[in-house]
């Protein structure tokens, strides 16, 4: 027996209007500012991952909330290691000004992506990976082809382009331990909680992308066959090529390496779309592929 989507009429340009009370760019910023204390971090961490790895919602503790942008990172490196996944790449949140604006964050977000998460186009995406949410993005991905160590000077986007290698067109899904998605904002929680990023849906890998304009490829997403929203790759820093150079000197300031074979996701060119199980989304990158995610 087939099961039914829900409702087509529920869909609006962000998707389904199920992120929780307030709007975006509606959150109310917490007052503190100033970094965690190492115990305060490792709190921090701790209630993520029991959360993840339970598949629970949690709650931020009023004394944990800060909008410190040096403790999102912190907490994001810490976190891949507390939850003990075994490593995919690297995606990138928050790339897009508009989606910066709509979560009121300063500036680009990192997050892990890991082998357990990706899932590739047309299989269905399971249930266990999400806690509260399913946030569509469709994005512009690279595998990495030689490896980034950490260097005193930063590294040019011809340097990362050099070493880089298929193009891959993929629909990154996100997700937060911490209900009310635009309101976690107050505090950076969904940055603090891996970058929001919980799945990869993969296309197939394009050989021949070097010769294309990034920053005009197009693509179209829509959900249960109905548009929803059209983006180029202009949204990621205005281009791809510049946001993964972001995201390999946000790992060399680090003392992080990127390594041969990861795969780095550069943001969304399509802005929020939330959807729900039983819901079909399919990403048209026109030449370049299409990619589908089916959410069980």
């Amino acid at each position: 027996m087939t099961k039914a989507h829900p409702r087509c009429d529920e869909l609006t340009d962000r998707g389904r209007l199920i992120y929780g009370p307030t709007p975006p760019g509606g959150a109310k910023a917490c007052p503190r500012t100033s970094d965690l204390s190492p115990n305060e971090l490792a709190s921090v961490v701790d209630i993520i991952t029991t959360a993840r790895r339970a598949r629970t919602s949690a709650v931020m503790p009023d004394d944990l909330r800060s909008r410190s942008w040096q403790s999102v990172a912190d907490t994001v490196l810490a976190l891949d290691e507390s939850l003990g996944w075994v490593g995919a790449g690297w995606k990138v949140g928050a790339a897009s000004k508009e989606v910066q604006r709509a979560e009121r964050v300063p500036g680009p977000s990192p997050g892990r992506l890991f082998e357990r998460s990706l899932v590739s186009s047309g299989d269905a995406v399971p249930a266990e990976l999400f806690v509260n949410y399913r946030l569509c993005e469709c994005e512009f991905a690279f595998r990495i082809a030689a490896d980034f160590p950490p260097r005193a000077e930063p590294y040019s986007a011809e340097d990362v382009a050099a070493g880089t290698g298929n193009l891959v067109p993929v629909i990154e899904v996100g997700d937060s331990v911490f209900e009310d998605w635009y309101a976690a904002s107050g505090y950076f929680g969904t940055c603090y909680d891996n970058g929001g990023g919980a799945a990869l849906i993969m296309g197939e890998d394009v050989v021949g992308w070097r010769h294309l304009d990034l920053s005009r490829a197009s693509v179209d997403l829509s959900v249960n066959g109905h548009h929803i929203a059209s983006g180029i790759g202009a949204a990621a820093m205005g281009t791809p090529l510049t946001s993964l150079t972001w995201l390999v000197n946000w790992l060399r300031e680090r003392n992080r390496y990127l390594y041969a074979g990861e795969l780095v996701s550069t943001g969304t060119c399509t802005g929020h779309c939330f959807v729900a199980p039983g819901d079909e989304v399919v990403a048209d990158f026109g030449a370049l592929g299409r990619v589908t995610a089916r959410f069980a």
